[in-house]
């Protein structure tokens, strides 16, 4: 009784805190916020059981290892930010970063496509979960519907009214994960006091094919871009920190609650259901545990459905040369999605959509090396060369990342 008092008032408190109008309004969180809802959205429902899985119990230097792929991804995109994006903008940047920056863009629509079909995915999979219904098929249709409805509504209506839907979910989300930290931390204070506490002893293979699906799960960390692509909101400098905010606060959230949880991992995952094992995990803690997740899933997973939708219709409407209404992009998206979802199970979808972001990713470091060589700020060698490694990287884990078996 104890533990759902102590969930229910972090809760409670945390909701009071990151609803209130002086929050909710400032700039420099609303600017945190975007990015933040990507970053820490689905990523924190996976990355638990599938880490246990390839990394046993060293999930939490593994999930350490891919917050700083992020994190150097991330400053080759704030390079960019800072020394190149007006004269791109402007149209008037040199053509090879004209053509990079357009090439990017049409990666990254196609990794919009790909996240859509993640994030309704695993929607559909918790709201199953949560009235007991654990099959891949009938969550393979319901996400086909639920796209296509929020594709119907941005087609006719737009998708103004459910992009609002973000603040406050990221607010939610992030209350309920302090009430699950802190409770675990307490319990597992209190079994050190008592030497009750045990590390468990995580059986799993350690190899190549280990090191591939840890290659595949980027997409865990992946949402930081989206700051490059709020310019018409907020200035370059508010920009590149609070993406660095963001990216410093979901760093810190994932390895204390991958820290926090190892203690409850089995570094095995179901035939069926894997994606939403984190419940059956973490379900001996309380009973408030798994409604608790549940209603994070739902409230995350389409808000940051809609805002990769309302990305991805943008640059469908640009890169059709304005042919194509934003409106009909997010028809495009949508088809494109369902496309995704009747072809490939959640963890195929996990592994595709880490390699078009990871593509992304390096031709934006290649940009940031362009950008460094043109602009030649201090040190700019020594900063070139370290995000060209960007590149091989990139080239690395789309070609070697594997999904969950």
């Amino acid at each position: 009784m104890l533990v759902e008092i102590a969930l229910i008032v972090i809760v409670a408190a945390g909701l009071v805190v990151l609803l209130h109008p002086k929050v909710q309004h400032n700039v420099h969180w609303r600017a945190v916020v975007t990015p933040l809802a990507s970053i820490i959205g689905s990523g924190f429902l996976v990355a638990g059981p599938v880490l246990s899985y390839a990394a046993g119990q060293l999930a939490v230097v593994a999930m350490l290892g891919l917050c700083l792929v992020a994190y150097f991804y991330g400053s080759a995109i704030r390079t960019t930010i800072r020394y190149s994006e007006a004269e791109i903008e402007a149209g008037t940047a040199p053509r090879h970063l004209l053509v990079t920056d357009r090439l990017s863009d049409a990666v990254l629509t196609f990794a919009y496509f790909i996240s859509v079909a993640y994030y309704i995915n695993l929607f559909a999979s918790f709201g199953l979960k949560g009235i007991g219904i654990v099959d891949p098929n009938a969550t393979r249709w319901v996400a086909v519907v639920v796209i296509g409805a929020i594709g119907a509504v941005g087609l006719w209506r737009g998708l103004g009214g459910l992009e609002r839907v973000e603040v406050y979910a990221v607010g939610l989300k992030l209350a309920i994960i302090a009430s699950i930290c802190v409770v675990l931390l307490g319990i597992q204070t209190g079994e050190i006091a008592t030497g009750t506490f045990s590390w468990p002893q995580i059986s799993h293979d350690t190899g190549w094919n280990e090191f591939r699906v840890l290659l595949g799960l980027v997409i865990l960390v992946q949402g930081f871009e989206t700051s490059r692509y709020l310019g018409e909101a907020y200035d370059g400098p508010l920009r590149i920190r609070t993406m660095r905010y963001a990216q410093w606060l979901s760093t810190a959230i994932y390895l204390i609650f991958v820290l926090l949880a190892t203690r409850y991992f089995t570094g095995q995952l179901p035939a069926v259901g894997g994606e939403t094992e984190i419940i059956e995990l973490l379900r001996p803690v309380s009973l408030l545990i798994a409604p608790l997740i549940i209603i994070t899933a739902l409230a995350s997973q389409l808000s940051a459905a809609v805002a990769d939708m309302n990305g991805a219709g943008g640059l469908v409407a640009e890169e059709s040369g304005k042919r194509l209404s934003v409106a009909a992009g997010y028809a495009v998206t949508a088809g494109a999605a369902i496309i995704v979802t009747l072809f490939a199970n959640i963890f195929e979808i996990i592994t595709l959509a880490s390699k078009a972001f990871v593509a992304y990713y390096g031709l934006q470091s290649l940009q940031a090396v362009w950008t460094l060589m043109r602009a030649k700020p201090p040190h700019w060698q020594l900063k070139a060369a370290f995000y060209s490694l960007g590149i091989p990287l990139a080239i690395v884990i789309v070609l070697f990342a594997i999904p969950v078996e």
